[in-house]
């Protein structure tokens, strides 16, 4: 009985649960403590990245919202897509793409917004989600349950981008690079029990991507604010 207990609690989606849970314990916090200034204090603000070097600023913006609405949202995007990709990925990789994407994705708006520019929001994990599920569309092409929820992730995601063009208050950037941040990290990680359906060449070919992709935005960062890197 306690192993059956065990292997369904492994089942269950902790690690979105995980990640939700500590966007409203800082939700809460920011709203019933506002002095506390949680918002200036973690969201992404590129001159205190590149002056002072709080680079925390690269993972504490995914777990800030401004406002109940923009809260709201992202939180029900998490607990609904959060369980399906955690399902197919697993515990781990999921968590991975989440972390991963997130902080590529405020290393993006670091390096190619405007200066002055503060962000916060868990938009650019959530944008990893999407490219992390879309990979698995181009690797299954005949499993059809997969393309069926691809193409309403695609359809999202291609509604998002349309929003953000008309709402200035969306971090665009942000978005592009969590995405492409979970369209690498969905090659490179691969699914726990299915690596044959990943070519070797092109996970290679992602991993060195990624990295070099991550230099460059360091460097195009740093020289933004004339900052040697």
């Amino acid at each position: 009985m306690n192993d059956y207990r065990l292997k369904r609690w492994q089942r269950k989606p902790y690690m979105t649960y995980f990640f939700l849970g500590i966007q409203i314990v800082v939700f809460l916090l920011a709203y019933l403590f506002p002095g506390l200034n949680i918002e200036s204090r973690g969201s992404m603000f590129g001159p205190l990245v590149a002056y002072y070097h709080e680079y925390w600023r690269l993972i504490t913006p995914i777990f800030i919202h401004y406002g109940l609405m923009h809260f709201a949202v992202n939180s029900v995007v998490l607990y609904f897509m959060g369980e399906q990709v955690e399902a197919v990925y697993g515990h781990l990789r999921f968590a991975a793409i989440y972390l991963i994407s997130g902080i590529l994705g405020n290393l993006m708006s670091f390096a190619l917004n405007q200066i002055g520019i503060q962000s916060a929001g868990s938009s650019t994990s959530l944008f990893g989600l999407f490219g992390a599920f879309v990979v698995l569309g181009i690797h299954f092409k005949d499993n059809r349950a997969i393309q069926a929820m691809v193409r309403q992730f695609t359809l999202f995601i291609a509604m998002s981008f349309l929003f953000s063009i008309f709402d200035r208050s969306v971090d665009i950037w942000g978005h592009i690079g969590g995405l492409l941040g979970g369209l690498l990290l969905g090659n490179v990680l691969g699914l726990p029990s299915n690596f044959r359906k990943y070519d070797t060449q092109t996970r290679i070919l992602s991993a060195v991507f990624l990295v070099v992709f991550v230099i460059f935005l360091v460097i195009i960062g740093f020289k933004k604010y004339q900052l040697p890197v």
